[in-house]
């Protein structure tokens, strides 16, 4: 099954780059948050592959979703099946509000630049249908609305929310269809809805506090973490831990900043940091933002693989973010 999702992951990467992606390499860290992100001009995806979608659990999908807020970036799903059904291609689900598509789909969508037509929801698949051209051809041959949904098969409510752009189920949408000769689904525009989240997110990012800055530094689960999570905060930090992801803490600089830094921190030992080193200096180039290794004991070396790599006193010295975020770019060049 593990090997199954690898090779899976490997398409889609492939499949990314081939649509002009610029993409980081699969991690490691399992169970993940996300396997794969990818930039795109404005556009930033993370994206998480599973076989049965109905392994993605609301814990899972909240981390998810977590990630895409703060980065910000767009967060979807790529399945293959739900229980022992096959996903259809040209149909988006969802789960917990992720969207979910097949490797198809999402090839037609990126690659091709067709979109999807069909959106799975309670009840079944449906499509929106181009209400003003629906209403046109009905008016056309001098149907009234009652005979219109004798024809579709439908109340005359129904027929009234279609010509208001509402969804139809397929069988409906393709009774229609067929009745008029010609097409009047209207295509899933994916990427836009996919660029105006992460504008929004970005926008969100940006915009003032929903709460107060906090009273101190965050949880860990180790001493390690716990010190380092201290001294990022008093530099004037704000650190999310986060879990199942590559790095141990999402860090930024406060929102009242004028110009907001993203670094993604991991911790650990000076193993995991050589183990991790090329996918997290691809992550910060994907994502367009700074990353930092803190390790225990001091080391000879201040980066690997291009990744800035600090020990735990040398991150000590440095009293504010500024300081900081100046060697750390220094330490990127060496």
């Amino acid at each position: 099954m593990e090997r199954s999702r690898e090779k899976a992951i490997q398409r889609i990467q492939d499949l990314l780059e081939r649509s002009g992606f610029f993409v980081s390499d699969a991690h490691g860290v399992r169970p993940s948050s996300f396997d794969l992100a990818a930039r795109r001009d404005s556009l930033l995806l993370l994206i998480k592959v599973l076989k049965n979608i109905d392994t993605l659990s609301r814990e899972e999908a909240s981390r998810l979703a977590e990630l895409g807020h703060l980065f910000p970036a767009v967060t979807l799903v790529v399945g293959e099946t739900s229980g022992a059904s096959e996903l259809e291609a040209g149909v988006v689900y969802s789960r917990y509000e992720i969207p979910i598509l097949t490797e198809e789909t999402l090839e037609e969508l990126l690659h091709k630049g067709v979109p999807p037509f069909l959106l799975s929801a309670p009840g079944g698949i449906f499509a929106r249908i181009d209400g003003d051209r629906f209403r046109e051809l009905r008016e056309g041959r001098g149907l009234s609305l009652g005979a219109m949904a004798k024809i579709a098969g439908v109340s005359r409510h129904s027929i009234q929310l279609y010509e208001e752009g509402g969804g139809a189920e397929i069988v409906v949408v393709e009774r229609i269809e067929q009745y008029f000769g010609e097409p009047l689904a209207v295509p899933i525009d994916l990427l836009d809805f996919m660029r105006r989240r992460a504008a929004e997110r970005a926008d969100e990012a940006d915009g003032p506090a929903a709460e107060g800055p906090a009273s101190g530094p965050p949880r860990a689960t180790d001493r390690l973490r716990a010190d380092v999570f201290a001294r990022l905060f008093g530099m004037g930090w704000e650190v999310v831990p986060t879990l199942r992801a590559p790095f141990d803490a999402f860090t930024r600089t406060p929102q009242d900043t004028a110009v907001r830094e993203i670094l993604l921190t991991a911790i650990g030992s000076l193993r995991t940091a050589q183990h991790r080193a090329e996918l997290l200096r691809q992550l910060a180039r994907v994502t367009e933002r700074h990353a930092m290794f803190v390790v225990p004991d001091p080391i000879p070396r201040s980066s690997i693989d291009g990744l800035p790599v600090l020990s735990v006193d040398e991150l000590a010295r440095h009293r504010d973010r500024d300081e900081l975020l100046d060697e750390i770019e220094e330490r990127e060049d060496a």
